[in-house]
């Protein structure tokens, strides 16, 4: 390619089509469980047309004839993501019990999404259960990005018996490894309903109490709170709970 039309575009399109993450399957989705669940919590993969973050190591007079490697990210080389339609076309309403709840992670850009999905799910839309800040900021369009969002959907009642009942919404917990989690949200969603049935969509992690579903799940259970997470336990508790 002639230097004079190399371009931070040209090089993304390249990396692009030699990360992005592919489906193994021959279907969209693995087979859901026949069993049903009061609580079912889900982090879906979530598509951004293959929008990719970048620094200014992609601009021309900062990075000359682009000698240094760029910065370059997107959801799409960690894992396969979904269009919504896609996403709606996973029938969650079959394994929700009658009286249950739906935890679902989402972003600013995709929470009209988020809300659409949950009702074609089944369920009906009630309030945001966790914000968590990230303590890292990403560049956005508006403000700067810097939480993420847990909304809380209700099928039939909340189910009973109820468990803690003191989780706090707002977290404060540094960003780990791309699109993981805070495991603080987990077990306080165990901690509010200990006796019922669990499942997490999209897991890849296994714990022990809950069942999971998705392409990346490991065959070993672990704890909630693992022993190379104990270190920081105290501190997340701290700014969990009241």
């Amino acid at each position: 390619m002639d230097k004079k039309t190399i371009s931070g575009y040209s090089i993304y399109n390249i990396e692009a089509q030699n990360r992005k993450k592919m489906n193994p399957l021959d279907d969209v989705y693995p087979k859901l469980p026949k069993a049903t669940y009061d609580i079912i919590y889900a982090d879906p993969p979530w598509d951004y047309n293959g929008k990719m973050q970048y620094d200014k190591s992609s601009i021309k007079t900062e990075n000359i004839g682009f000698e240094r490697n760029i910065f370059i990210s997107s959801a799409v080389f960690q894992y396969p993501t979904l269009k919504l339609r896609e996403l709606k076309e996973l029938d969650v309403s079959s394994i929700a019990a009658d009286d249950s709840l739906l935890f679902m992670w989402t972003t600013g850009p995709q929470l009209a999404y988020a809300v659409e999905l949950g009702q074609v799910w089944g369920f009906e839309y009630k309030t945001i259960a966790f914000v968590w800040d990230k303590m890292v900021h990403n560049p956005g369009r508006y403000t700067l990005s810097q939480t993420e969002l847990c909304l809380v959907f209700k099928k039939g009642r909340i189910p009973t018996p109820r468990g803690a009942r003191n989780v706090r919404q707002l977290l404060h917990i540094p960003r780990g490894n791309h699109s993981e989690k805070p495991v603080s949200v987990i077990d306080g969603i165990t901690k509010m309903f200990p006796q019922q049935r669990k499942i997490e969509l999209f897991a890849r992690k296994n714990y022990n109490g809950w069942d999971n579903w998705g392409l990346e799940i490991p065959d070993s259970k672990i704890d909630i709170f693992t022993k190379s997470e104990a270190s920081s336990r105290n501190e997340t508790l701290q700014s969990f709970f009241v």
